[in-house]
């Protein structure tokens, strides 16, 4: 991760040079998704319940980049135990678990874990 971050961050330097804020802000935004990826697979193992376009144990990431735009409700929020679940609540028990790693995360790890979520809304 810190060679991504690195490398990401050597070529934004690089790439700046002359260059409008548009390549900057997309970089950024491809940095946090990666950074988003990298958590929900990783250290947050979102994965083990999560998958794209399908229920697993919890509900795909589809359906909850949808419900939570819909909604204009917060996933940071939820995350970190502050809003309560719109999205079947009768598996918020198992899910409950897992606040001790989501809460544990930076708000900005929190934000691109939020970001990558919504990347799957259509």
């Amino acid at each position: 991760m810190k060679k991504l971050v690195f490398l990401i961050a050597l070529f934004t330097f690089i790439g700046c040079q002359n260059k409008d804020e548009k390549t900057d802000t997309s970089i950024d935004e491809t940095a946090i998704k990666i950074s988003g990826k990298e958590l929900f697979e990783g250290e947050g193992n979102c994965i083990a319940c999560h998958k794209p376009d399908q229920k697993i144990i919890g509900p795909s990431l589809q359906d909850i980049a949808k419900i939570y735009k819909e909604k204009n409700a917060s996933i940071v929020l939820f995350l970190k135990e502050e809003s309560e679940p719109i999205i079947d609540p009768s598996q918020y028990d198992i899910m409950k678990t897992n606040f001790a790693i989501t809460k544990s995360m930076s708000d900005e790890q929190l934000k691109a874990l939020e970001d990558y979520i919504y990347s799957f809304s259509k």
